[in-house]
C-alpha cells in the first residue's frame, strides 16, 4: 500500500465515522440542480509525506497527474489568472466571459514586491532565498490577500506554502482552508509535492517532508457513496515519479519534464459531481 493510500483511507474513514454534518445550517455551495451541497467534516487534519521515500499519489483511484501539473505550472510558472492559458477545464466554472478568475491564484504570485534584494514576485523571492539564504525561516508565499478578495472568483483554498531547509533537504508545508476530499485532496497533494521537488532540484537540495494542513476536511453528501467505493479498492504500491535532472531553472520545467513509472490504479465508475 502506498503511503498516500494509507493516509487518504484513514482521513476518509475518520470523517465518515466521526465527522460532523452541517445539515443543520445554511451553506453557500450548491449542486448543479440548485440543491444545497452539505458536507460531513473534520477540523484540522494534518498529513505528512516523506518525499525522499515515495511519491504521494493515490492508487485506489486514478489521479490525472499530468493535468494536476498543468494547473500547477499555470499558477506558479505562468502566474496566470486566465483559463485560456490552461490546458484543463477545471477552472471554467469560475471564469468570466474573458476567461479571467479575477485577482486570484497566479495573479497574486505574479505581483511584484520590494525587498532589500530588489523587486521580485513571491515565487522569485522563494527561489532567491533558497539559493542565497536557506537558513531563513521566512521563506513562504501567501495567496490570501484580503485587499483583493472581493475581486477573486473564488477565495484561495490552498493559500500558503512555507519552505524550510533542514540540512540539505527541502521541507514544505501547504496550508489549506478547505478541502473537498474526493475531488481535490490528492490532486493538491500531487501538485504541491511536485512543486517541492521542483524547488529542491533547482536549488541544489534534496527532497524532504511535505506536510499538508487542512482546516476543514470534508466529504460532500453526494460524494459519500463514491468515497466508500474508493475505500473498497485494493491499494497498490506507489509508482516512481521522476523529474528531468537536466532542468536547473524553475521556469524551464514543462509538462514533459515529469514522468511516472509503474502507476497502477483502480478506476472510479461514474462522473464526480462538483459543488459550486
Amino acid at each position: 500500500m502506498s503511503r498516500a493510500d494509507e493516509i487518504f483511507i484513514q482521513n476518509c474513514r475518520d470523517i465518515l465515522d466521526n465527522g460532523t454534518w452541517d445539515t443543520d445550517r445554511a451553506v453557500r455551495t450548491r449542486w448543479e440542480d440548485g440543491t444545497p451541497a452539505h458536507t460531513i467534516k473534520k477540523f484540522c487534519v494534518v498529513n505528512r509525506y516523506n518525499l525522499a521515500e515515495e511519491f504521494p499519489i493515490l492508487t485506489i483511484r486514478r489521479i490525472f497527474w499530468k493535468s494536476a501539473i498543468d494547473e500547477l505550472l499555470w499558477i506558479w510558472q505562468a502566474k496566470s489568472n486566465n483559463v485560456h492559458d490552461l490546458r484543463t477545464r477545471v477552472w471554467d466554472a469560475w471564469a468570466d466571459e474573458n476567461g479571467s478568475i479575477g485577482k486570484a491564484y497566479g495573479y497574486q504570485l505574479g505581483v511584484k514586491h520590494h525587498y532589500p534584494e530588489g523587486d521580485m514576485d513571491q515565487v522569485d523571492k522563494v527561489l532567491w532565498d533558497l539559493k542565497h539564504n536557506p537558513a531563513s525561516r521566512r521563506i513562504m508565499t501567501n495567496l490570501y490577500n484580503f485587499a483583493d478578495l472581493s475581486e477573486m472568483a473564488l477565495y484561495p483554498c490552498a493559500y500558503s506554502m512555507t519552505f524550510n531547509v533542514t540540512g540539505d533537504r527541502l521541507n514544505a508545508i501547504l496550508n489549506q482552508r478547505s478541502q473537498d476530499m474526493l475531488t481535490a485532496n490528492n490532486w493538491n497533494v500531487v501538485q504541491y509535492a511536485v512543486l517541492t521537488l521542483m524547488m529542491a532540484q533547482v536549488s541544489g537540495l534534496k527532497p524532504g517532508e511535505f506536510v499538508h494542513v487542512i482546516a476543514d476536511a470534508h466529504i460532500y453528501d453526494r460524494h459519500v457513496d463514491m468515497v466508500r467505493e474508493i475505500l473498497a479498492h485494493e491499494p497498490k504500491a506507489a509508482p516512481v515519479f521522476r523529474l528531468d535532472p537536466a532542468v536547473t531553472d524553475f521556469y524551464a520545467f514543462t509538462r514533459d519534464s515529469f514522468t511516472m513509472e509503474n502507476y497502477v490504479y483502480s478506476d472510479l465508475d461514474g462522473k464526480i459531481p462538483v459543488a459550486l
